[in-house]
């Protein structure tokens, strides 16, 4: 066989390598895509089943340590999440952090994501102190990568104020919904739906710290807002 021949035949199997490499990517691209319109409509044995699948599928096409594995883990455990199933989301989380801070490194902002999800996690199940430490992290990581006045950051704030409202540690709440407010207002403007969001949140803080009229003028501005996105 000549080498002309064999460089060829090379240069077809590798092809034909990458073209079902990109066939799996697509039917995991495909499921992923699937699974998003059944969580939207509330459908999630449904999308807990095709989740499974795109897991199975990521695995296979591109390693159990990749960062869309990963993805998978995210999704499936949020299925479960939303149903109350929490013992079942827990090491999925877990596994998604694993792989992420191993894969993009420990400060990634997916890492963050992963840290974030699986605060929630805690959160509802009264882990506050664990859920508070992941929090923290979270927020370190997305100040570092996106800057202190990133819309993201406010989100992380308002994350950790709320657990802090759930524990009615008010006076620590009440600073951070602040920040988060700042940065929201100067990043998208006064009039963006998430600044009625944290209105909201600081409204109902004031009404635990027993502050109704500084509550009543959050709520009537987060109102504006509300109607003028409508």
């Amino acid at each position: 066989m000549s080498r002309f021949v064999k460089v060829v035949l090379m240069i077809a199997l590798i092809t034909m390598f990458l073209l079902v490499a990109c066939q799996k990517e697509a039917s995991w691209d495909a499921l992923n895509d699937q699974c998003v319109k059944l969580y939207q409509q509330g459908k999630y044995s449904e999308a807990a089943k095709v989740t499974e699948e795109a897991l199975k599928v990521a695995e296979k096409t591109f390693g159990k340590d990749h960062p869309k594995v990963a993805t998978s883990l995210n999704n499936l455990a949020l299925l479960y999440y939303s149903q109350g199933k929490y013992t079942e989301a827990e090491p999925l989380y877990k596994r998604a952090l694993a792989i992420r801070e191993k894969a993009l490194g420990p400060e990634h902002p997916d890492v963050a994501i992963s840290l974030n999800n699986l605060a929630l996690l805690y959160r509802a199940q009264w882990k506050y102190a664990e859920a508070e430490l992941l929090y923290k992290r979270a927020l370190s990581i997305k100040e570092k990568a996106l800057g202190p006045e990133h819309p993201d950051i406010a989100t992380s704030l308002n994350n950790l104020a709320l657990l802090y409202k759930t524990q009615r540690k008010y006076a620590e709440a009440e600073p951070l919904y602040k920040q988060a407010l700042a940065i929201i207002e100067k990043a998208l403007g006064p009039e963006h739906p998430k600044v009625a969001t944290v209105l909201e949140n600081m409204a109902e803080l004031y009404k635990k710290m027993g502050k109704k009229d500084e509550a009543e003028k959050l709520e009537e501005r987060a109102k504006v807002i509300r109607s003028k996105n409508q």
